[in-house]
């Protein structure tokens, strides 16, 4: 199939493109971009696309798709039907499945299930240790050959410092990145909430910022020491910003990336005992956002997440420090992003990088971009269209969203992965 998508917004961070202009698409690729058709070019279907934005597919680093295994709800299919409803294209697994992701076996039924689909890209993410349980080396080189492209202990970092030793020095040589989430487990000590009035006022076990921070730290030393392409996922601290920035400087190969829930919302938000506000690492002070947004704004924080963590109904019913933590985000994560260049929080062209651009550089992988011979995976955005989020809208099998209810400006119209229109609005 041919398409021209005509007369439309087209913004590109990756090649400073913003023009009102039309794509070609043929092939899955995109072969033209310009107002004068590429010559014998014959679109099969033409689109309209005035006054609306055409961007490249979104880039999710961190999203739980509930396959395999039944921890979380929802699967590989369900998962990337959401995806694409919220205009992702690209989505990056945790290994925190069910069994764990620590064997090429594991990785290959996930890359089927998604060919299965064929939805998305849904890129693997293998476990740095077996079982995620931070003792032994999983089987690193058979999985990077299987097609993951990082390795990870999802929300269970390695508490060992000598384990973590030998597993960045060993991963040295393979040329992958390995993503790091940094919390020391004693100082956690089974908390739920930030440390700070909110936690007090309710009688929550606290989680104070030096359970992460002083777990970067230690990364970091290592990081620096094996020369290893750290990135660092999920920052929730201002003090965390301000570690980053100084490695970054000092020339240290690391980047980092923050979950959208992070920029938005805070300890403040728990006042209501609402369990749906229960996130790993958690909500933190308005200070902690503030610094955050910064660091995006600086560039410091390369990319923003969706942390997608589909969960049962049962799972938010319980009391607030008995419920597991986790909120859905595929369907949410551009709406958001789109509602803090709207309130003036980020720039259009430094929030798109974010979720676009820049996640595929850390990976090394060819989306992300609006580039001529690249796969055409693109969304068309109505920049005006305005609607809520409420349970019957949501695509995933998960419903754990603190944002329903909450009103949007900027609806995705179309999302193509391929060259092929995968998701349609039923208002189009």
């Amino acid at each position: 199939m041919r398409f021209a998508i005509l007369n439309a917004r087209v913004i590109d961070p990756s090649q400073d493109l913003d023009d009102v202009t039309n794509l070609y698409l043929a092939r899955g690729r995109i072969t033209h971009i310009g107002k004068q058709a590429p010559s014998g070019f014959i679109a099969d279907q033409e689109i309209d696309a005035t006054n609306k934005w055409v961007i490249p597919g979104l880039v999710d680093l961190q999203a739980r798709l509930g396959e395999p295994g039944s921890i979380y709800a929802g699967s590989i299919a369900s998962e990337t039907r959401a995806a694409v409803a919220g205009g992702i294209t690209t989505i990056c697994c945790p290994p925190d499945t069910n069994p764990v992701n620590d064997t090429q076996a594991v990785t290959e039924l996930i890359q089927r299930r998604a060919r299965q689909a064929a939805t998305a890209y849904v890129m693997p993410i293998g476990a740095l240790t077996q079982g995620l349980e931070g003792k032994l080396l999983s089987g690193i080189y058979s999985l990077i050959e299987g097609g993951c492209v990082a390795l990870s202990q999802a929300n269970k970092p390695v508490q060992s410092a000598l384990t973590l030793k030998n597993a960045l020095e060993y991963t040295t040589s393979l040329d992958t990145v390995v993503m790091l989430r940094c919390e020391d487990n004693d100082l956690k000590n089974n908390g739920v909430a930030h440390d700070g009035p909110v936690a007090s006022r309710l009688g929550l076990p606290a989680i104070p910022h030096s359970a992460e921070t002083t777990a970067l730290a230690r990364d970091l030393i290592l990081v620096e020491e094996s020369g290893i392409r750290a990135h660092f996922s999920q920052l929730s601290c201002a003090r965390s910003v301000e570690m980053i920035a100084d490695a970054k400087k000092r020339g240290l190969p690391v980047t980092c990336d923050v979950a959208i829930h992070q920029l938005l919302l805070s300890e403040m938000d728990l006042l209501g005992f609402n369990s749906l506000f229960h996130v790993s690492p958690p909500l933190r002070s308005l200070q902690d956002r503030d610094a955050l947004l910064a660091g995006v704004r600086s560039g410091v924080i390369d990319a923003i997440v969706s942390d997608h963590t589909p969960l049962h109904r049962d799972d938010k019913l319980l009391p607030f420090g008995e419920s597991k933590p986790g909120i859905i985000g595929l369907e949410t994560l551009l709406p958001l992003v789109l509602k803090l260049v709207q309130e003036g929080q980020l720039e259009l062209y430094t929030a798109l990088r974010a979720v676009t651009q820049t996640p595929a550089e850390i990976l090394q992988i060819p989306t992300g971009a609006l580039q001529i011979n690249r796969p055409a995976d693109l969304v068309i955005i109505d920049p005006e269209g305005i609607w809520t989020l409420s349970e019957d809208n949501i695509v995933s099998e998960g419903k754990n969203s603190p944002f329903l209810g909450w009103e949007f400006i900027g609806q995705v119209e179309q999302t193509f992965f391929q060259g092929m229109p995968v998701y349609k609005n039923n208002c189009v």
